[in-house]
């Protein structure tokens, strides 16, 4: 018994911001980002929270499946930017779509977060000790990001992703999950600091950083490594892999994977130009966007995989 994907979902919010609003605001320009990342827009957050995004990727990935909230056992959110410390937001999305019997908690593992999240759901589901899970990956790094630095805040995006799952005899055939914990500094956010009437002051708040140099050479190293270990694990030959979905960081990333995999870029479906990096939403936002344009077909092979801080990445090999 296996794990299987049978319905999906998105929401990303309302506000489109292009390369050209940002170059209001910070020196840069539409050639400049798109000639580094493949983006041209992204959708960003006024009043959209994330729990509110992934319910609504929720809602939409129940109705794609044919599942009703009442039959869902778990409730994974995979996120890096939470509406609170607590409740988690799987317990938000919870109360929001109705999924009383679900056992509800939140993964924090940046944008390899959906990976790590349906590799979770798939160990529950295998061991036969849940049924039918919801799998999402909902980020609003809008709010973590220094707007003032070009260096992040060209890149990123809001937006949810979500995923019914099923035991089945067929679907998941193998996956990984990686982490490097030596190398976290590379990119950064920091939580609420400690501030107390003890060392008189009031807790900061810190925003996102990152080397972006050295996440790219982790990226073009990294991710290939594990796709290869998921498809010599399960005995699968890249050439019989219909599409590699991948998190959507930066196209030069995506050229780079590629190039080292020896395959066609044309497998590698891409979507930052619209979204921008959206971290945990990402994989799972792709992902309904090729569901829903009828890009999969029954028994096609699709690697997943993301990579973030952590360091983390991680891959899953599936049949659709």
């Amino acid at each position: 018994m296996t794990t299987r994907i049978v319905g999906t979902g998105s929401y990303v919010p309302e506000q489109i911001v292009t390369n050209d609003d940002l170059a209001k605001i910070v020196e840069t320009n539409d050639e400049w980002i798109r000639s580094r990342t493949g983006i041209g827009a992204r959708r960003i957050a006024t009043s959209e929270s994330t729990s509110y995004m992934a319910a609504e990727a929720s809602i939409k990935a129940l109705e794609n499946a044919g599942v009703k909230p009442e039959e869902i056992d778990l409730i994974l959110l995979a996120t890096s930017s939470p509406d609170y410390c607590f409740p988690n937001g799987a317990c938000e999305v919870q109360g929001r779509i109705g999924a009383v019997n679900a056992a509800c908690f939140d993964l924090s593992v940046a944008c390899t977060g959906f990976v790590y999240a349906l590799n979770t759901a798939h160990a529950f589901i295998s061991s036969g000790i849940y049924k039918t899970a919801l799998v999402i990956g909902a980020d609003v790094l809008s709010k973590l990001i220094d707007w003032t630095d070009r260096g992040t805040c060209v890149l990123f995006g809001d937006g949810a992703g979500a995923v019914v799952v099923k035991a089945d005899e067929n679907g998941i055939l193998g996956m990984n999950m990686h982490s490097d914990g030596t190398k976290g500094g590379v990119l950064t956010c920091g939580s609420r600091t400690n501030g107390n009437f003890l060392m008189g002051k009031k807790p900061e708040l810190g925003y996102m950083t990152m080397d972006g140099q050295e996440v790219f050479k982790f990226a073009v190293k990294k991710v290939p490594q594990c796709i290869m270990e998921v498809l010599d694990d399960t005995g699968v030959k890249a050439e019989d892999v219909r599409y590699f979905a991948i998190h959507q960081a930066n196209y030069r990333i995506i050229e780079s994977i590629a190039k080292r995999l020896k395959v066609n870029v044309d497998r590698f479906p891409v979507n930052m130009e619209h979204y921008g990096n959206t971290s945990g939403a990402s994989v799972p936002l792709l992902l309904d966007e090729m569901n829903r344009k009828g890009m999969l077909s029954a028994g096609d092979k699709v690697v997943l995989s993301g990579f973030g801080a952590g360091l983390t990445w991680g891959a899953a090999l599936l049949e659709w």
